[in-house]
């Protein structure tokens, strides 16, 4: 009795496909072509997984950032000095914090913008070269029709 695959996953179609022998169709290219696919789409994960943690990563960085600078406004802030001077600071500290807030994001809108321009073109060129070789297999199947027919209707 043949060996049952423990998951879905291992199972092998490749083995059961090429045994089949659909006269006009060559199986193993399109099985070589669905593995294509699949490592594509297995990198353009891992890409984006890689994406994000960069991105989390960062965030990370600007919040441990933030907590420090915090934390030294909060001593510069509770110095005794003249309500003007004071004044005068936290002005300066909101407008700078302001501006950081606005360069972090941008960042990291930056960031997620790359990695997913890197995901989508792994996995345009992966639906292009995919077109080409479902192209090439048309204009196969159809030339060996034409093999065949030029064959039975030449004269014995």
């Amino acid at each position: 009795m043949a060996k049952q695959p423990e998951n879905f996953f291992d199972f092998d179609f490749s083995k059961y496909l090429t045994d089949m022998k659909v006269p006009g169709i060559d199986v193993d290219s399109i099985v070589a072509s669905q593995r294509r696919n699949l490592d594509a789409l297995t990198s353009a994960n891992k890409l984006a997984v890689e994406g994000m943690q960069a991105i989390m990563k960062r965030q990370a960085e600007i919040l441990r950032q933030s907590m420090e600078e915090a934390a030294t406004v909060a001593k510069d802030i509770s110095s005794p000095d003249a309500p003007q001077d004071k004044f005068s600071k936290q002005t300066e500290l909101v407008k700078d914090s302001f501006e950081k807030s606005i360069a972090n994001m941008r960042e990291l809108a930056e960031m997620m913008a790359k990695s997913n321009t890197e995901v989508f073109e792994l996995l345009n060129g992966r639906i292009s070269a995919a077109m080409e070789e479902a192209k090439a297999l048309v204009e196969k199947q159809q030339d060996a029709v034409k093999t065949t027919t030029s064959k039975a209707a030449a004269p014995k």
